[in-house]
């Protein structure tokens, strides 16, 4: 039986639809797997069964006393969305199928994870005065069994360096605590490990029930969160945790300068926090510093925000990090060890996932993680660190440029332009022939949730795709609630906002603003605002001149932002009317079409029927009559707001008309937010002399100050200039004449200076 979700909605589903495509629950779970998946729709009457994910990864299963089957979800490296099958015929064949979820293990619920109790203690385990009882808890119902084991496993990534025989992999190293009562909470005082396990410093600990044999593969389980082994090395670190960690460091610092220079290509930061948290299709929060949530920044005292580039560099697979203080500034390490720092291996790793680096969360903790351990906190060595892992400034960001529509729609493009299109159908609001990039946008009439329905249309949905990518659809359903489509099928956020797909991320916060982050730096909002919806795309630089459709031409001329999929033009000054004809132009057809058509009204009004409803006669010119009572109220809303205005008028509404409103400040804001900004770059401070001010944009000025006895040659202050260039010379603190390098006069200049006095 086909399992194309589809069918359900339209009532064409073959009969046995719910037997063979399976449901679950949970849909998702950590990549180390052990997640106990319920198949809620299918009853089995066998006892076993065998599960299969990805064509070659086999679990067992088994069927519960209410005759509700299970499968345990395997150790994975990579994250997304994993194809699974279910055999009963002892993996002869696998005729039922479903999709479960990969998740990155630190977005798992803390809940659903082992707590490491003052996870601090554990990490810095042994060194100075940090001893005594360790304590682990867990949610003993998680598990059914009476008694479970506890297990120390390893992670490791071995072979040639950026060869295809580098491999990553996770390893049982022995079982700390056996047939220990399933309390939720175990304590004991560390011992060090064994010589052959002492050298694994970065692992994970595992619950499993006690019936299972020591490190088997793919059982239940309950997992801790990753982190740095102290409490089990051995003791020569227990003995010198400084000395053992320096010999770590200096060990690292060697290896990396054996490995290729990965931040050649990654890419710069944005120069300000107003352009980091605009541009959101390539840079994303880091969960580590956050504004909107106090921003405890453990690791980067002084920041106020941190940001991670979301896609990892081409070649090397590395990530970029970029912190903020309170001034909006860049943090740079080369003036404080609160500066952002890049890394080797990204933290949510890259696909194709599977082989180092690109493994997520675990190939940044071997790179990135515990090397910062060695240099930075175990030892005083942090110079080693980030000499190997320095703060990009901005001098290369170019910030991307954003277009938006909303309300009536009123389309604002890439290059500044804005029009007013109320077309009813499916149109191309952009297309690129640089990434094969197609944002699509379907307008409907207006219907409000008080049953009025305008001569007016709005957004109801936009469907995306870019190259081969997963295809995505945000429309109001037509109960007018927001859905998310992925492949036609409506995603669950329940359990995870945050889903690494093919070709894209997906993210929606919990006020359902939904975020689509191409695997090219290209970025779609999409929020709903009053029974519309408001959209908005974000293009890199490099798509400029590449870009056509209902936002324009990206060139930076408005000239040719009306043009015709023919290449034709009409003026920047046309016509509502001929507006009309352009918008018309743009729709699309059935055989390039995104969007799902899943009931009756879909299939009648927009598969069979016009995809340019020739017949809906919009209004162009609302009448505002000074006498309609309506109108007052629409000044002291709109302001002077013509969107607004417009939009009250033609939908009589006054939240509609605010609603656009505020969209509109936000893309004048967005806009405001990503202009270029100017950096003259980074400057060290003179030797023997010191700096005052770390802003290196425009307009900033840095002061230069020399040590006692020394003399300060050059310029005693610099401006950073519009050309990208500081003003006058660079200084130097040169020792004065006649003084020794401690600042004091030589000691026969003394002897004389006292004789002097006698006479």
């Amino acid at each position: 039986c086909s399992c194309q979700v589809t069918c359900q909605s339209l009532g064409i589903c073959c009969r046995d639809y719910n037997e063979f495509c399976l449901q679950i629950s949970p849909y998702s779970g950590s990549l180390m797997g052990g997640k106990d998946i319920l198949i809620e729709n299918t009853a089995f009457n066998t006892s076993v069964i065998m599960c299969r994910f990805k064509k070659k990864i086999k679990t067992s299963g088994y069927v519960g006393k209410d005759g509700k089957a299970h499968c345990i979800s395997p150790l994975l490296y990579e994250t997304g969305f994993i194809h699974f099958e279910v055999s009963t015929d002892d993996g002869l064949t696998f005729p039922y199928s479903g999709t479960w979820l990969s998740v990155h293990h630190s977005k798992v619920p803390d809940g659903e994870k082992c707590t490491l109790v003052n996870e601090t203690k554990w990490q810095y385990y042994g060194t100075h005065n940090i001893d005594g009882n360790l304590t682990l808890t867990w949610t003993h119902q998680a598990l059914t069994a009476t008694h479970i084991n506890i297990e120390v496993w390893g992670y490791q990534e071995t072979g040639d360096s950026y060869s295809e025989n580098w491999f990553a992999k996770w390893e049982y190293l022995y079982t700390l605590a056996r047939e220990t009562p399933n309390t939720g909470t175990f304590s004991f005082i560390p011992v060090p490990a064994k010589a052959n396990y002492s050298t694994w410093d970065f692992g994970i600990l595992r619950i499993t029930p006690s019936t299972y044999s020591d490190g088997q593969s793919n059982t239940p389980s309950i997992w801790s969160s990753e982190h740095a082994l102290a409490w089990h090395l051995g003791e020569d670190f227990r003995n010198d945790p400084i000395a053992w960690a320096t010999a770590k460091c200096l060990e690292w610092d060697r290896k990396e300068e054996k490995l290729p220079n990965f931040l050649e290509e990654i890419i710069d930061c944005p120069c300000t926090l107003s352009q980091a948290r605009a541009d959101t299709g390539r840079f994303h929060t880091d969960y580590g510093c956050d504004i909107e949530k106090g921003s405890v920044c453990t690791y980067h005292p002084g920041a106020v925000h941190c940001v991670r580039a979301i896609q990892a560099s081409p070649v090397y697979a590395a990530g970029q990090q970029c912190c903020y203080d309170s001034t909006g500034a860049q943090i740079l390490t080369q003036d404080s060890t609160g500066g952002s720092t890049p890394d080797r291996g990204h933290d949510w790793g890259s696909p194709p996932f599977m082989k180092p680096p690109r493994i997520p969360g675990f190939s940044h903790w071997l790179y990135d993680v515990i090397s910062f351990y060695y240099c930075c906190l175990w030892s005083d060595n942090c110079h080693f660190y980030m000499k190997n892992r320095p703060s990009s400034d901005c001098r290369t960001y170019r910030p991307p440029q954003a277009a938006s529509a909303f309300g009536d729609p009123h389309f604002l493009t890439f290059d500044g332009l804005n029009f007013t299109f109320k077309g009813q159908g499916e149109y191309m609001l952009v297309e690129s022939d640089l990434t094969s990039l197609r944002v699509q946008g379907r307008t409907q009439q207006a219907h409000f949730p008080n049953g009025t329905e305008a001569q007016v249309t709005g957004l109801s949905a936009v469907a995306m795709q870019e190259n081969n990518s997963d295809v995505i659809e945000v429309r109001y359903s037509e109960d007018l609630n927001l859905e998310v489509l992925l492949n036609q099928k409506v995603v669950n956020f329940s359990e995870q906002r945050w889903m690494d797909l093919k070709g894209l991320f997906l993210h929606s916060t919990a006020d359902q603003k939904i975020t689509v982050m191409f695997s090219s730096g290209s970025g779609v909002q999409i929020r709903g605002s009053g029974g519309f919806l408001t959209l908005t795309v974000l293009l890199p630089d490099k798509f400029m001149n590449h870009t056509q459709g209902l936002f324009g031409v990206m060139n930076g001329n408005t000239e040719d932002e009306y043009t015709f999929k023919n290449k034709t033009t009409i003026s920047v000054n046309a016509s509502p009317q001929q507006l009309f004809e352009f918008g018309a132009n743009w729709a699309v057809e059935n055989g390039t079409s995104l969007f799902t058509y899943d009931t009756e009204f879909l299939l009648n009004n927009f598969f069979y029927g016009e995809k340019h409803n020739t017949s809906f006669l919009p209004v162009f010119f609302p009448y505002e009559d000074p006498a309609d009572p309506l109108v007052k109220e629409m000044v002291l809303v709109c302001e002077s707001d013509p969107f607004c205005r417009f939009d009250v008028l033609t939908t009589r509404s006054l939240q509609v008309g605010n609603f656009t409103r505020l969209s509109h400040q936000n893309h004048k804001q967005l806009v405001e937010n990503l202009k270029p900004v100017i950096s003259c770059g980074w400057l060290d401070h003179p030797t023997n002399g010191r700096k005052d001010g770390t802003n290196y944009l425009l307009g900033s000025t840095i002061h230069f100050i020399c040590n006692q006895g020394y003399e300060l040659i050059g310029s005693k202050e610099i401006i950073c200039q519009v050309t990208g260039v500081w003003s006058g010379d660079i200084p130097n603190c040169i020792l004065r004449t006649g003084l020794t390098n401690d600042g004091t006069a030589p000691k026969h200049l003394l002897s004389s200076l006292v004789l002097s006095l006698l006479i």
